[in-house]
């Protein structure tokens, strides 16, 4: 696939003021959506099972075809979902490809860096025994519902889940009702 116009050898075309303009322009909204988003889809694609090194680099690839897709002229319309959709589906083929090799890692733990509460002993051991409860519970939904609610966490909207994650508004809706119910109920205890 080539950069240049229709028609133009590889070698014979000269990028105008005009296409180099437009490119820098394109690069700069690139890296500003990278600084705005890198780390939520980073979050994301961790939570898909893969290892920071990998997750790392899906990040990378998702932002390289969001380049691509600009500089094609293609729709700048609900880039965010659009970046999540592509980290989803380039997540699922990493981790799908994992799965044949070896088995599958988990998100690293040294991705969430320990805060300060400043709580006393008790309330910590109360505060941890809530966070694991609350763990089980998200753990031990389906995949898609964790899916949903990792998504809707990092503040996609309904529509923009059910686009990246190839499902139903209703079937979003649907699961995040479910999960945050489930959630409900184990925060009581």
């Amino acid at each position: 696939m080539s950069d240049s116009p229709p028609g133009w050898a590889l070698h014979s075309y000269v990028p105008t003021a005009a296409d180099l303009s437009q490119s820098d322009a394109i690069e700069e909204n690139v890296l500003r959506l990278f600084d705005q988003f890198r780390n939520r889809l980073l979050r994301y694609v961790l939570a898909l099972g893969l290892p920071i090194e990998e997750g790392e680099e899906v990040v990378q690839e998702v932002f390289l075809s969001l380049f691509r897709h600009l500089r094609q002229g293609r729709s700048a319309h609900n880039l965010a979902g659009w970046l999540f959709r592509v980290a989803h589906n380039l997540g699922l083929k990493r981790r799908s490809a994992n799965q044949k090799s070896r088995d599958v890692m988990a998100p690293e733990e040294s991705a969430v860096e320990p805060r300060d509460t400043g709580v006393n002993p008790e309330e910590r051991i109360i505060q941890h025994q809530r966070h694991q409860r609350l763990l089980a519970v998200v753990s031990a939904l389906p995949e898609q519902d964790q899916l949903c609610l990792r998504l809707r966490a990092e503040g996609l909207r309904y529509r923009e889940i059910a686009q990246t994650l190839g499902v139903s508004l209703g079937s979003v809706s649907n699961s995040l009702t479910r999960s945050l119910a489930r959630l409900a109920r184990a925060d009581e205890r």
